[in-house]
C-alpha cells in the first residue's frame, strides 16, 4: 500500500481543475464519431484496428487547448470520451456482420439477416459497451492503482505523456495533421479521380506450367501504409507471410488439383454462387464454358478462406490458452478487490469511483432489457433472459481478463478474438446441452459472442483511459461518466457506418450481390469466422477437412515460435491487404535501422514524427474511404463521380500495366515521404 501513497499525479488530488465540462464532452463525442467511423472502415477491410487514444489526445491538446482553452483534465475527458468509439467499433465489426453469414433459410437468406439492421446493431453496441465500462468500475482500484508498477498499460501511459507534453509546450501534433492532409489528397486522387490505381495486380494464367492461378496484388492505400508502420516490421512480416502462403502456395496448388466444376459446387454449398447453371458468383462463373473469369478468387473463396478461418480460430484459442495464468490471477484479484470497503469520507478526489450499486443495478437492468427488447433474437422471454445472463457472466469474466492483458501488452495485442471464440463455443455447448440446435438458435449465440466481444474490447480501452487519468490526476467518476456518454454517441454513428458500407455498388447488384460486407471490398474476416463456428457447432454443417487444415497450420506456426494469430489473419485476408501493410512495416524497419546509433527512449519512439505521421495517414485514408462510400450510395453523386474518373483516359495513354505501375510509383513516393518525416527530430518537450 506504500507505493500507492507515494505516487503523485500530475494534478494533485487536492487541486480543483475544470474536468467534466460540456465542451470537453462534446469535443470527445466528436472525436469518437470520427474515429469510430474510421475504425469500422479499417476493421471491415483489413480485420485490424489501431489505437485511437493517442491521436485523440494529440487532437485534444492541439485543438482543445488552442481554441477552447481546455485544461489538462478536460483534455483527458476528450480523450476518454473519444476512445470509446474505436473500441466499440472494433467489437461490433469483429462479430455482428456474422448475422449475414449464418445458415441460409427460406429464400436463400441467412437466418440472421433480419437482425442485421440499424436498431439491432445500435442496441447491442450500446449494451455491450456499457457492460464493459460497468465491469471496470470495481476493477479500477485493483488493476490500475494497486498494480501501478506492475501493469504499465502502454497506450494509457503514452496518452498521459502526450497530455503532459501539451501542458509543457511543443508543436508535435503538427506532424499528425501533415499526415492527415497528405492522406486525404492521396485518397482523393485514388478514390475520386482514379489517377492512382486502387489495386495493381500481377497474375499468372490457369494454364501456366510452373505457378498456375498465382496472383500478387496490393490495395495501395495510405491507411495500410500507416497501419504497417505503426505495428512495425515484425507483425506486418508475419501477416504478409500468411498471405504468401495463401496466394502463392495454397491457391496455385488447389488450382492444379481441383476441377473448376468442383470449385463451383463448393461455392454453391457455401452460398457464394446461386446455381451451378447460372453465371456470376465469386470468381465470375461461366456455366457455358464451365470456367471462372477469375479462378484465383474462386479458389480463395471456396477453399482457402475456410482454411484461413480454421487457422484464425486456432490462433485465437492458442493466444487465449497462453494467457491462462493471467486469467486466473486477475480473476482472484478482482474478487478480493470487490470485497474491500473504504470509508467514503476519506476518499480523495483522484480515487472516487461510481457506486458499486450502479454496477449491480446496471447488470440486472441489462439482463431484463435483453429479455424485453424485440430487436434481440429469441422467441421466448426465458430464452432471451438466458442470453442476458450468459452475456453478464461471460462479460464479467472476460472484461477482467482483457483489462489485465492490455495492461501488460497493450490494446492492439489483446486476444479479443480468442475470448470471443471461447464465449461462442461455451454458449453453443450450453445450447446443445439444452437441445437448442439448428438455424433458429444461431443468431442468439452470435448475440452473446458479439456483446462479450464489444464489452472486452471496450474494457481494454477503458483500462488504458483510467491509467491515463491516474497518471494525470483525473477524477475516476467523471471518466466513467464520460465513457458511458462516449459509448452511446459513438454507437449511433457506428451502426450507421456499418449499414452504409454494406450497401452494394451497382456492379455488385448486377452480379446478384446484396451485401458489400463479406465481399473482397469488406472481407470482415473475424465476423465470418464467428458465423462459421456457430454454424459448425449448432447446424453440424461445417467443412471440417478444410478448417482442420487451418488449425494445424496455426499449430505448426506456433511451434516455430511465431505468433500464430497474426499469421492466420494474414492467411485469411487477401494478399492485396497484407502486402501494402508489409510495405509500411518495411519503412519502419528502415527508419529503426538508421536510428539504431541514437539512444531513443520508448516514450520518444511512440510519440516520434514517424508514428504521428503514420497515424495521420491511417485517419485520413479511413475517413476518405468512409466519405467516398457514403457518396457512392447516392445515385446522382455516384454518376457525377464517374465523370471525373481518369482511369480510362490514363489506361488509354499508358496501357493497363503502365497505369498500374504509375499507382505503384505513387505508393512508393508516399513511403519515401513517410521515411523522410520519420527521420526528422520531434520538437516535443517530454
Amino acid at each position: 500500500m506504500g507505493d500507492i501513497k507515494e505516487f503523485k499525479p500530475f494534478v494533485p488530488a487536492e487541486k480543483q481543475v475544470a474536468e467534466l465540462t460540456v465542451k470537453s464532452v462534446l469535443l470527445g463525442a466528436l472525436a469518437g464519431i470520427i474515429f469510430g467511423a474510421a475504425t469500422v472502415y479499417l476493421a471491415l477491410k483489413a480485420g485490424l484496428t489501431v489505437s485511437a487514444s493517442i491521436p485523440i489526445a494529440v487532437l485534444a491538446i492541439t485543438l482543445g487547448k488552442r481554441f477552447f482553452k481546455t485544461t489538462i483534465l478536460e483534455n483527458n475527458i476528450i480523450q476518454t470520451t473519444g476512445s470509446a468509439g474505436e473500441s466499440i467499433a472494433a467489437g461490433v465489426v469483429f462479430t455482428l456482420p456474422g448475422f449475414l453469414f449464418l445458415s441460409t433459410g427460406i429464400g436463400g437468406q441467412s437466418s440472421g439477416e433480419a437482425f442485421f439492421n440499424y436498431m439491432t446493431i445500435l442496441i447491442l453496441a450500446i449494451l455491450g459497451g456499457i457492460l464493459g465500462t460497468l465491469m471496470m468500475i470495481p476493477l479500477r482500484r485493483s488493476l490500475i492503482v494497486k498494480e501501478h508498477h506492475t501493469l504499465p498499460y502502454p497506450e494509457g501511459t503514452a496518452c498521459a505523456s502526450v497530455l503532459q507534453a501539451g501542458e509543457r509546450g511543443g508543436t508535435f501534433a503538427r506532424t499528425a495533421f501533415w499526415g492527415l492532409g497528405f492522406s486525404l489528397v492521396y485518397a482523393l486522387c485514388q478514390k475520386v479521380f482514379h489517377i492512382i490505381a486502387e489495386v495493381p495486380a500481377w497474375a499468372t494464367k490457369q494454364t501456366n506450367r510452373f505457378l498456375p492461378s498465382a496472383q500478387v496484388s496490393g490495395e495501395i492505400t495510405p491507411e495500410y501504409m500507416g497501419v504497417g508502420y505503426i505495428i512495425g516490421p515484425r507483425i506486418s512480416g508475419i501477416l504478409v507471410a500468411g498471405g504468401v502462403l495463401a496466394s502463392l502456395v495454397l491457391i496455385p496448388l488447389l488450382a492444379t488439383l481441383i476441377d473448376p466444376v468442383r470449385a463451383a459446387q463448393q461455392l454453391v454449398k457455401i452460398g457464394l454462387l446461386a446455381d451451378i447453371n447460372k453465371p456470376g458468383g465469386a470468381g465470375n462463373w461461366d456455366p457455358v464454358t464451365r470456367t471462372f473469369a477469375d479462378y484465383p478468387k474462386a479458389i480463395y473463396q471456396a477453399f482457402v478462406k475456410q482454411i484461413g478461418a480454421g487457422a484464425v480460430a486456432a490462433g485465437g484459442f492458442i493466444t487465449l490458452l497462453k494467457t491462462l495464468p493471467t486469467i486466473v490471477t486477475s480473476f482472484k484479484e478482482s474478487i478480493s478487490s470487490v470485497k474491500e470497503k473504504k470509508d467514503a469520507s476519506t476518499i480523495k478526489r483522484t480515487d472516487r469511483d461510481l457506486s458499486l450499486k450502479i454496477v449491480g443495478f446496471g447488470s440486472v437492468g441489462l439482463i431484463i432489457l435483453m429479455a424485453l427488447l424485440p430487436q434481440v433474437p429469441g422467441d421466448t422471454f426465458i430464452g432471451k433472459l438466458l442470453l442476458g445472463l450468459l452475456v453478464v457472466v461471460f462479460g464479467a469474466f472476460f472484461v477482467t481478463v482483457a483489462s489485465r492483458i492490455v495492461g501488460l501488452i497493450g490494446s492492439s495485442n489483446s486476444p479479443v478474438s480468442g475470448m470471443t471464440i471461447a464465449t461462442i463455443m461455451g454458449t453453443c455447448l450450453i445450447f446443445i446441452g439444452m437441445g437448442w440446435t439448428g438455424k433458429i438458435y444461431e443468431p442468439m449465440a452470435l448475440v452473446v459472442g458479439g456483446m462479450v466481444c464489444i464489452a472486452a474490447a471496450n474494457a481494454g480501452a477503458t483500462s488504458q483511459d483510467l491509467k491515463t487519468g491516474y497518471l494525470v490526476g483525473a477524477t475516476p467518476k467523471y471518466q466513467q461518466i464520460a465513457l458511458f456518454i462516449g459509448v452511446i454517441v459513438s454507437s449511433i454513428v457506428i451502426g450507421l457506418t456499418v449499414r452504409i458500407l454494406d450497401t452494394p455498388t451497382t456492379e455488385m447488384v448486377k452480379q446478384g450481390i446484396t451485401h458489400a460486407i463479406g465481399t473482397e471490398t469488406y472481407a470482415a474476416p473475424q465476423a465470418t469466422l464467428m458465423a462459421t463456428l456457430i454454424k459448425g457447432m449448432l447446424s453440424f454443417n461445417l467443412d471440417w477437412q478444410y478448417v482442420l487444415v487451418g488449425v494445424f497450420i496455426a499449430i505448426t506456426v506456433e511451434l516455430c515460435g511465431i505468433k500464430s494469430l497474426s499469421f492466420a489473419v494474414g492467411a485469411y485476408l487477401p494478399l492485396s491487404t497484407t502486402l501494402p501493410i508489409f510495405a509500411g512495416g518495411a519503412v519502419r524497419a528502415l527508419v529503426d535501422w538508421r536510428q539504431k546509433a541514437k539512444a531513443t527512449s520508448l516514450e520518444e519512439e511512440e510519440l516520434g514524427t514517424g508514428n504521428l505521421f503514420a497515424t495521420g495517414l491511417v485517419a485520413g485514408g479511413a475517413i476518405a474511404g468512409v466519405i467516398v462510400a457514403i457518396l457512392s450510395v447516392i445515385p446522382a453523386v455516384n454518376d457525377n463521380l464517374q465523370l471525373v474518373n481518369a482511369e480510362g483516359w490514363l489506361s488509354g495513354i499508358l496501357g493497363h500495366e503502365g497505369y498500374a505501375l504509375l499507382g505503384v510509383l505513387f505508393f512508393a513516393l508516399m513511403g519515401f515521404v513517410l521515411y523522410r518525416v520519420a527521420r526528422k527530430k520531434n520538437d516535443v518537450v517530454l
